[in-house]
């Protein structure tokens, strides 16, 4: 889906009075059974670590990259990690190991996918049966991508992402706001909080715990030529910023819904347009995960990495779970 207006803080308090007076009590039915499930549910504990990447608010807020950044860092310790993940718009529900010779997104989702790409992946509407399954294939630590919002696992290392350009929204929880919870109750269960991002750092609702900053890095220049990008990501606007920050000749930027399926026609329109206009399609490496595979070769990959800023240090976050992971 794509986020009304009304849910970003510009044009957070110009919703019609009659859609914040209906959309409200909702909200506060919304929030409470959030926290009357998260405080009711007993965590199960497991035999290794798990790191929990989630975020507050709907939407992208950069947790794949985080997640992804995490994983390399303790690969690059020597450590054996896994990712697990319910598994987003993918058919299959039972516990699996992500193969991604064999697996497309429309059973595994797209994100497990992109994460297959650097450490195993177990997908499952059953976060503990997933985990479980990774610990038996080996895992010393579990990434869990998403998930801050399910209390059926115990975790050792609970981080929130946020976005800094785009902050908390309007403040309001869904459905009136982009909030999963409010800010102050979510800031409870954190032991980090990772801003992602230059601008000015949102209120944190009261938390006093560690804060981390990091930016997401792209190449210094864009290709050459025409370019027509598209983005199915919870925010193509900055995607496409980041083009043309690096200098793209962009004829048109084509935003889709997160996670939306490119279907024949969305192939050959996109086609269509890139071929009248002499120009390259650019996209991103999610979205390619949901491209024909056999037309991957004609599309163009903006990759990005997520980096800490000087003054912070990924195993500074991860110090509190280093030591568990054997």
């Amino acid at each position: 889906m794509k986020a009304p207006a009304f849910w970003n803080e510009k044009h957070g308090h110009a919703a019609a009075p009659l859609t914040r007076a209906l959309l409200t009590p909702v909200s506060w039915i919304y929030s409470t059974i959030a926290k009357n499930r998260y405080e009711k549910i007993q965590p199960t504990k497991l035999s290794v670590p798990v790191i929990c990447v989630g975020n507050i608010s709907l939407g992208g807020s950069g947790k794949t990259p985080l997640a992804m950044a995490i994983a390399k860092a303790l690969l690059a310790q020597g450590k054996n990690p896994a990712f697990i993940s319910r598994g987003h718009g993918g058919s299959i529900k039972q516990p699996t190991k992500v193969d991604p010779t064999i697996h497309n997104y429309t059973q595994v989702g797209d994100e497990p996918l992109l994460l297959s790409e650097i450490a195993p992946v177990f997908i499952g509407r059953d976060r503990l049966q997933a985990a479980q399954l990774a610990i038996d294939n080996g895992a010393c630590c579990l990434i869990m991508d998403d998930g801050f919002q399910n209390p059926s696992l115990h975790k050792d290392l609970a981080i929130i992402t946020i976005d800094t350009g785009v902050g908390h929204g309007n403040g309001r929880v869904f459905p009136a706001g982009p909030l999963r919870e409010t800010v102050q109750n979510a800031v409870t269960r954190a032991d980090a909080i990772v801003l992602i991002g230059g601008e000015k750092q949102p209120d944190l609702g009261g938390y006093n715990g560690l804060v981390f900053r990091s930016h997401l890095q792209a190449p210094d220049k864009a290709p050459d030529g025409k370019l027509i990008a598209f983005a199915g990501i919870g925010r193509p606007e900055k995607f496409f910023s980041s083009l043309r920050d690096a200098g793209a000749g962009l004829e048109q930027e084509i935003a889709f819904a997160d996670h939306q399926p490119y279907t024949d026609k969305h192939v050959a329109d996109l086609f269509a347009w890139a071929t009248s206009s002499g120009a390259k399609l650019i996209t991103t490496a999610k979205d390619l995960m949901r491209w024909p595979e056999d037309l991957r070769n004609e599309l163009l990959i903006w990759p990005v990495e997520l980096v800490f800023d000087p003054a912070n240090d990924i195993i500074s976050l991860l110090q509190k779970v280093l030591p568990k992971c054997r």
